[in-house]
């Protein structure tokens, strides 16, 4: 893992970026309010999605300043820009150059990501959502164009009805899998595992299968 700096509109964001041996894809996180490049959560499947050959850059979408005003981490347009913009940048690294791009998104995380790849279209091959708050984006669900995969725990409440919702919404291929006992942040032993081998599938399907990957983009 390395640390990278990405330039944006503004501020100069910073990225830990992992690439395993013959990296088949890149999956870009999006985290939710209040975390950052070094959530555990996101780590433990970075990890995974690794070791099933795919590279992971998990990015601060705030500078440490910016974060300190409350309201920019419910900034849906400033977060989805920021997340478009990294997204535009680390395509053109060498390294990175040519991989298919996906997003894990995470609460509200999840919005910017849907909100991103429903204006990057078939840039983007695949989206998952981990206890997502697609409710903040209902209005650009029809466009995301990426195979989405929506996650949400049983006892997470209303959001898994926001889910559901969503799920409605969505015009591209999709899924939504409820894990039975988990709550928001999958804490209870185990269900963020889950949640991880179920991502990786998800990704191994519609990224690394072109056939699949193109009947998908198709709808």
């Amino acid at each position: 893992m390395k640390t990278i700096e990405i330039p944006v509109i503004g501020p100069t964001l910073k990225g830990n970026l992992s690439i395993p041996n013959e990296p088949k894809a890149l999956v870009l996180f999006s985290h939710g309010s209040g975390s950052s490049r070094f959530s555990k959560r996101n780590n433990m499947v970075a990890e995974i999605l690794n070791e099933h050959s795919m590279a992971t850059l998990l990015t601060d979408l705030l500078s440490p300043e910016e974060d300190k005003i409350y309201e920019n981490r419910f900034n849906i347009e400033l977060l989805t820009e920021r997340l478009v913009s990294i997204t535009n940048y680390v395509e053109q690294l060498p390294e990175l150059k040519n991989l298919p791009i996906a997003y894990f998104g995470a609460s509200t995380g999840a919005a910017s990501a849907l909100k991103a790849a429903a204006h990057l279209q078939k840039k983007i091959h695949a989206l998952v959502s981990r206890g997502g708050r697609p409710d903040l984006v209902y209005s650009d669900l029809k466009f995301v164009k990426a195979p989405t995969l929506l996650i949400v725990g049983s006892l997470d409440g209303v959001v898994v009805e926001l889910n559901k919702q969503a799920f409605k919404f969505l015009k591209c291929e999709k899924n939504i899998e409820i894990i039975n006992g988990a709550t928001h942040l999958f804490e209870e032993p185990g269900k963020l595992q889950q949640v991880a081998e179920i991502a990786t599938k998800w990704f191994e399907k519609y990224i690394i299968n072109p056939k699949i990957h193109q009947n998908a983009l198709q709808q």
